[in-house]
């Protein structure tokens, strides 16, 4: 009985290091793998014998527990790839198999992985050789992402990148700044009228232009320090869509500068913003001609009328350029004409226990009881890292180390081979002893 409890355990020995062998052999052979997780083998023993002082003893042996270190995490190594997509610090990437896109249940498997090598197959769906799809939530025509349950993957959609698409950006917000000469509202001047052109985008990325003129006003004697300013939209046959008496400080402290605004037609003047609400013919426009005492907007000062800072927002239609992920997971187009547009946001899925997940082909993990329910963060928030366009994450394999537990691994083996041989033999003695 004791014997054969020893060649027991020389068995168990046998298979508990082949077992860890196994997993050495599979690191190893992933140890150039992006997004391979390590394999450890541990090893528990098998109590029989209980009874202290029994004189007595049955050996129990070993077993071999395998668990795959998912919260592991491998060095980023840089691509020149943009949609290569790597995670720093926890969280992983929601994706599902490409297979499951033309389901007739519509049902998709959801799977994570900590990276991939995504590009646009010929729909334009953002996939991986191995068929991984990449998921995300869809902005809405302004690039902002509306609220999305964070406990199902009910609003996540495949990111469909076409590559021959156009796009537009109308003009919404412009700043303009311009120096109106002091002189021009002075007794005796001409009156003139000074014109300035200022090109914004419409809805459908058209040109248009606003026409501004500032007619001094002068008075009888002195200096009105007064100009009307008049607003045209061409989109509109030129009509005039605002007109404002504008009036300029010549105190010391604040010479130069606005004073007052007053409204004669058109869109409201926001003193707190510095800004004219106008109708233009795609839709409202927020010009922000300077606040009240503001140097920074339009200003009266000296003989010279000069533009000083004429900014705005919007672009022409443009085709798209590229196509990057940010560090908040954002997927934004570029176009050429320097338009960039958001058009998804990949959350980060987070479990409680990441080594209680379900390990399957391709780098890919599935939920499981062990490793609890998931939840979609925003990168960045929570316990999740940020995303990192352009690299990928190396194996968690050091093959060194796994070539010196090989080395350990094999005298183990070995060692218990040489206990079966001696059980062998001192089973064979006692055959023996019958002759």
């Amino acid at each position: 009985m004791l014997l054969s409890s020893s060649l027991n355990a020389g068995v168990a020995g046998l298979m508990a290091n082949a077992t860890r062998l196994s997993a050495i052999s599979d690191n190893i052979a992933n140890s150039a793998t992006y997004g391979y997780k390590r394999v450890v083998a541990d090893f528990e023993n098998l109590v029989i014998t209980q009874a202290r002082g029994a004189g007595l003893y049955s050996a129990g042996g070993v077993r071999a527990l395998t668990s795959r270190m998912i919260d592991q995490h491998g060095a980023l190594v840089p691509t020149s790839n943009a949609l290569d997509i790597a995670i720093a610090g926890r969280g992983m990437l929601p994706v599902t198999p490409a297979v499951n896109l033309n389901s007739a249940t519509g049902e998709r498997q959801f799977l994570m992985t900590t990276t991939g090598s995504f590009r646009a197959d010929e729909n334009g769906v953002l996939r991986t050789a191995s068929g991984l799809v990449l998921l995300g939530w869809p902005a809405d025509a302004a690039g902002n992402i509306p609220a999305m349950p964070r406990d199902s993957m009910s609003g996540l959609q495949p990111i469909i990148i076409n590559q021959n698409q156009s796009a537009g950006d109308p003009t919404t917000v412009m700043q303009l700044g311009a120096n109106l000469p002091a002189t021009e509202t002075e007794a005796g001047r001409t009156g003139a009228t000074l014109p300035l052109s200022v090109e914004y985008f419409g809805n459908l990325g058209t040109s248009e232009n606003l026409n501004v003129s500032f007619t001094p006003v002068v008075p009888a004697t002195g200096s009105s320090n007064s100009w009307t300013m008049q607003i045209r939209d061409s989109a509109q046959g030129n009509a005039v869509i605002g007109e404002y008496t504008l009036t300029f400080d010549d105190t010391r402290a604040m010479g130069g500068t606005l004073a007052s605004v007053t409204v004669l037609s058109g869109g409201a003047y926001d003193s707190a913003q510095g800004t004219l609400a106008l109708n233009v013919g795609g839709g409202p426009l927020s010009m922000k001609i300077g606040k009240l005492g503001d140097p920074n907007g339009l200003t009266q000062l000296s003989d010279r009328f000069s533009p000083t800072a004429i900014t705005k927002d919007g672009s022409p239609v443009g085709n798209l350029k590229a196509v990057e992920v940010d560090e908040n997971g954002f997927v934004t187009a570029t176009y050429d004409t320097g338009f960039t547009h958001r058009l998804y946001q990949v959350p980060l899925v987070d479990v409680p226990n990441p080594n209680g997940l379900i390990a399957l082909n391709n780098q890919t993990f599935q939920i499981s009881s062990d490793s609890g329910s998931f939840f979609l963060w925003n990168a960045g928030d929570g316990p999740t890292g940020s995303v990192v366009g352009y690299a990928r994450e190396a194996s968690t394999t050091d093959v060194a180390s796994e070539l010196t537990a090989m080395i350990q691994t094999q005298r183990a083996y070995s060692s218990n081979a040489k206990v079966i041989q001696t059980v062998d033999e001192m089973l064979q003695e006692t055959t023996n002893l019958k002759r």
